[in-house]
Formats: structure tokens, C-alpha cells, sequence
């Protein structure tokens, strides 16, 4: 009894010391919120822009106060929209009172496309005759491809820069299936569709190999032109240089190369900025992040108020994945139709960064889409990735934009279904059971596929693979003879897509916002931005117990947290998928 006790007391000891820390936290994070209240941000004459780009990139910022706080508490950079960046760019462009922008990017992991709109912005801020700068201990082969476009680009004189070309992984768990006497039993239309292979073979087929080295030299071919452009070098001399793994070697390799400006520590680089900023070598530099300078007013050169609207939709995430962070088909879908309904909404541009997921998801966001398009115009702007299910939900466009890096394509779906009978045995497990009907217990998990339910299940799936060609032909005005020749599941670059006609034109989020606005034949226009904003508080007490799930997951296994959260879309994603094949990690 005196045990039963103590270990009471010392469980409920535990249970308040634990209470004591949440309140110490969330006191901290008030706090932080209200230290950052929601007043307007006024800035002095010579002011620098600052961009941390360290952080995870989406394509649209959700002001989440609770989100920035932890951040701030955690000492992790804060999450950042492309929207937002694209608009305090635009913004800082105009005003008077910004002189120029510092890049912070050395640590940069979003992908190239997103990247590359970034660069497009800077590149235009600089044809006002302001500068870029940037300065990193250390770049990824990411932030040095962003930072390249700047005016100087200098480095830590002990500092690296990878620069060593693209590469391409993906993870096998055949392997571990087959100890653990798991049999995915798999049925696919495509002989690209790779999404499958991970569960199936324990390295890539040829076909998979083939299209990953197509795509990926798409890729590269268009970074290091752009670096070369950007630097002022030849080609060549870009991939000379990568094949000297400069990472670690001496920087001035980069240097005599021309890639980098020069070597300087941080006080040098910060006295550079205050000879061009005119501050007195005793005083700060004025500088405002991001997040500050989004609250800055400067005016526009349109002036009035307008009623016309140009809606821009987000469709970000996996479709119907499971855990609710990504695409849910039917909230899309009603998001899509309320801005086919306004009759203020003059256009809609529908943004896509997505690998795929559902095919009925994929169908039912892509009745919308069609329906919208035929009221409106409708133009699709791709980011990092928008194949399978992402270019299923695009093809209904009347005009689709993707950069060059965009991974698209993928036209293809599969459907899985795991046998764990191997592993009950090893266990000792067994089933028994009563049916009504033939196909009563189907599909089993602890069975393998009789003859015919493949057969039922491979008709569906070619059953669905023929209304995606459809789809997809009826959307670029061809066959589904000529959509089956680009499809098959195979993944191309945007480059690669727009020789195929599966793309129209190169471009980011403000070019096909520019081709929507010429599309309604409008003059002023003003942005609605969907889906509608989550009260913050409630997204906040919403995602606690997923975050806490992904942080612990994180804490333990590190970047391996990723196999898991695969495992987990197997149990929580529909059966029959139109995804991008997994986790493709392009570095």
C-alpha cells in the first residue's frame, strides 16, 4: 500500500510540473504575440529589406501568431509564403525608402521552381537600379542558385558553397516487407508509374531510371544556365566547377571562377552596407524582415477602389492524404465553385503544388476546375511539383504556366493493397470467416488476390486511366492517343512538358496572375486570396496533437521521420492513387 502511494504522489507530482512547463510556455508565447502586436510597420529613409529564406517556404503565408511565437521561442526560422515574398519584393520595388535587399538564403531547402519566381522578382526589383546582396557562412547548392542573382554574393572567407549538380533518391522498403512477410499486391496502368516500385523491387527499373535522368538533366541544364547568366560566366565552366566538388575546397576556387564576389566576414559585409546605405560607421544599418515589412503601407500607382477581382486558389499537399494538412477534395472543391458563383471574381488562378493522391479526389476537384473554366477565365500556375492527381486537377485550365524545374506529368494511377498474411503467420495468427456473396470479404488483408479480383482490379484501374487521358485530352485539345504517349506515369520537367504541349508557357504565380488579368480584359483589378483564412486559435488547438506527434516523431528518428510518415499515408490514403512517386528527393 505504501508503494501504491508513493508512486501516486509521484504521478501526480509529475502531472503538475508537467501543467507548471505548458503555462511557462504558454505565457511565453503570449508574450512573444503580444510584443509582435498587428500595428502598422513604419520604416526610415535607406532602409534594408532583409529575407530569411532559411525557413519552410509555402506557397501562401497563413499569419499564424502561435506558429511565429513557437518559432521565435524554439530559435527555428519562422515558416514564409512565396506570396508574401513575391509582394514585399513588388512593394519594396516602389518604395522610396527601401534601398536595397539582403538575401539570407544560405541554408535555402524549398525547391527550384519556387526558387526560380523568386530570382524573376529580384531580377525585376533590380531594374529600378537598387541592389541584392547576400552573405552566408555557408550555401546549399539551393541558396547559392537563388543568391547568384545577386549583385554580390560573398562568402566566409572559412565558409562553403555546394555546388556539385542535381541528384535524385528514393527509398526501397521491399526489403523490410519481406521480413516482415508483408506482400503489397499492386496493380498499376503505366510502365512509368514508379509510385509503386518502392514497395515492389529494391532499386529503380529502367523505365523509372530513365525518366528520373530526363527530367534531371531538364533540371540542371536550366540551373546552370541561369547561374552562368546570372554570374556572367560560360556554361561550362559551371559544371567544371561542380565536378570539383568546391565544397571542399579552398573558396577561392569560386573566386578565380568568378561564382562568388568575394570573401568577407560578417563586419566587413555589414560596413559594405553602410557605405551604400550612407549610415555612419558607428551606427546600426536600418533593416526590416519580411513579416515586418508586409504590415508597411506604400501606396500603388492605380489609385480607387474596385469591385473586380481576380481569386486566387491554393491546392497545396497530397489530395485526400489522410491527415488533413493537404487537399481535401470536397473543401476545394466548394472553394473553387463559391469563386465561379461571385460575380465579382472576373478570373481565377488556380495555384498547384501538389504530387497527387486520390483519383476520385482528383475527379471531383476536377469537375470544378472545368466547370469554372467554362464561366471564366481560369489559368493554372504550377510551383515545385503538380503531377499525377496535381496535373489531373490542372488540365481544365485554359492556360497552364509551370517553370522550367516544376516537376509535372505523371499521368498514371495505381492502387495498392497490402497482404500481411506471411507476417500473422510468423505470429500465429489466423482467420476464418462467412460470406454471402462471392467478392463478400474483398479486398482482405490477410490474404493474397484470387485471379479474378485482379483482374476486377486491374480493369478499374485501366477503367481510370482511361477517363484521366480523357480528361487530359479533352483540356489540350488533342487525342488520348497522344496524352497516353506523354502519360504512362511518366514524371517530366516543366521544360520537358511545355515541348509536349502539357504545359503553355513558362512562368510563376504573378505571370499567370497577369495572364488571368489580360484574359477578363481587365484594367484595375484587386487579389482575393483562397481558400478562406482559419481562425488562428482554432487552427492552433486544432493541430496540437499533430504537431506534438510530429515533433516528438522528428526528435527521435531525425530526417528518417520520413519513412514513417510514408507508412502512415498507406493506412490513411485511399487505395487507388494518382500520386508522383514518393518522396522524390532532388538535392
Amino acid at each position: 500500500m505504501v508503494k501504491f502511494f508513493k508512486y501516486l504522489l509521484a504521478t501526480f507530482a509529475g502531472g503538475l510540473v508537467a501543467a507548471f512547463f505548458l503555462v511557462l510556455i504558454f505565457i511565453g508565447i503570449l508574450s512573444v504575440i503580444a510584443s509582435s502586436s498587428d500595428k502598422e510597420t513604419k520604416i526610415e529613409e535607406n532602409t534594408l529589406l532583409v529575407l530569411n529564406l532559411e525557413g519552410p517556404i509555402f506557397d501562401r503565408i497563413v499569419e499564424n501568431p502561435f506558429e511565429d511565437a513557437l518559432a521565435e521561442l524554439s530559435g527555428s526560422p519562422s515558416p514564409e509564403g512565396l506570396n508574401r515574398i513575391l509582394a514585399n519584393i513588388e512593394k519594396a520595388k516602389r518604395d522610396e525608402n527601401i534601398s536595397g535587399i539582403v538575401l539570407e538564403t544560405g541554408l535555402l531547402t524549398t525547391g527550384y521552381a519556387t526558387i526560380e519566381e523568386i530570382r524573376d522578382a529580384l531580377i525585376d526589383f533590380k531594374s529600378t537600379g537598387k541592389f541584392v546582396y547576400s552573405f552566408a557562412p555557408i550555401y546549399t547548392q539551393k541558396g547559392y542558385y537563388l543568391a547568384s542573382v545577386c549583385d554580390k554574393l560573398y562568402l566566409n572567407p572559412g565558409g562553403m558553397v555546394e555546388l556539385n549538380g542535381l541528384y535524385a533518391e528514393r527509398t526501397f522498403y521491399k526489403g523490410t516487407l519481406d521480413k516482415l512477410g508483408v506482400e503489397m499486391q499492386i496493380v498499376k496502368h503505366g510502365k512509368f508509374k514508379s509510385a509503386v516500385e518502392p514497395f515492389m523491387l529494391d532499386e529503380m527499373s529502367e523505365p523509372a531510371r530513365l525518366q528520373t535522368e530526363v527530367y534531371l538533366n531538364s533540371m540542371w541544364d536550366h540551373v546552370k544556365e541561369k547561374i552562368a547568366e546570372s554570374r556572367g560566366v560560360e556554361v561550362a565552366l559551371v559544371d567544371e566547377v561542380a565536378d570539383q566538388m568546391p565544397m571542399l575546397r579552398d573558396p577561392q576556387l569560386l573566386l578565380e571562377n568568378q561564382l562568388i564576389d568575394g570573401l568577407k566576414y560578417k563586419d566587413e559585409f555589414l560596413e559594405e552596407l553602410k557605405e551604400l546605405t550612407d549610415t555612419d560607421s558607428d551606427d546600426d544599418l536600418s533593416a526590416v524582415k519580411s513579416s515586418k515589412y508586409a504590415k508597411v503601407y506604400v501606396p500603388k500607382e492605380t489609385k480607387g477602389f474596385t469591385r473586380e477581382k481576380i481569386a486566387v486558389v491554393y491546392a497545396q499537399g497530397g489530395i485526400d492524404d489522410g491527415s488533413g494538412k493537404g487537399i481535401v477534395s470536397e473543401d476545394l472543391s466548394k472553394t473553387i465553385r463559391k469563386a465561379r458563383r461571385d460575380s465579382s471574381v472576373k478570373a481565377i488562378v488556380l495555384r498547384v503544388n501538389s504530387p497527387g493522391g486520390s483519383a476520385l479526389g482528383s475527379e471531383i476537384i476536377w469537375r470544378e476546375v472545368q466547370l469554372a473554366s467554362e464561366v471564366k477565365p481560369l489559368i493554372v500556375s504550377m510551383g515545385d511539383v503538380a503531377a499525377s492527381g496535381g496535373y489531373y486537377i490542372s488540365c481544365a485550365a485554359d492556360k497552364i504556366l509551370a517553370g522550367p524545374t516544376t516537376l509535372t506529368g505523371s499521368i498514371g494511377i495505381f492502387g495498392m493493397i497490402p497482404n500481411v498474411e506471411g507476417l500473422t503467420d510468423k505470429i500465429g495468427l489466423s482467420f476464418d470467416g462467412v460470406k454471402t456473396n462471392k467478392f463478400s470479404d474483398m479486398p482482405s488483408l490477410t490474404r493474397p488476390f484470387t485471379k479474378d479480383e485482379k483482374d476486377i482490379m486491374q480493369a478499374y484501374i485501366e477503367h481510370g486511366y482511361d477517363i484521366f487521358i480523357g480528361r487530359c485530352a479533352d483540356g489540350r485539345d488533342t487525342s488520348k492517343d497522344a496524352i497516353d504517349e506523354v502519360g504512362q506515369g511518366r514524371v517530366w520537367s516543366g521544360a520537358n512538358a511545355k515541348e509536349i504541349n502539357l504545359v503553355d508557357e513558362f512562368g510563376g504565380l504573378n505571370k499567370a496572375i497577369e495572364a488571368a488579368k489580360e484574359a477578363a480584359g481587365l484594367e484595375k483589378y484587386r487579389i482575393l486570396e483562397l481558400p478562406e483564412i482559419e481562425d488562428p486559435v482554432q487552427a492552433f488547438i486544432k493541430g496540437l496533437s499533430g504537431e506534438a506527434k510530429m515533433f516528438i516523431g522528428k526528435s527521435i528518428m531525425g530526417d528518417e521521420y520520413k519513412h514513417l510518415e510514408v507508412l502512415e499515408s498507406l493506412k490513411s490514403g485511399a487505395q487507388i492513387q494518382a500520386r508522383l512517386p514518393y518522396h522524390i528527393t532532388v538535392r
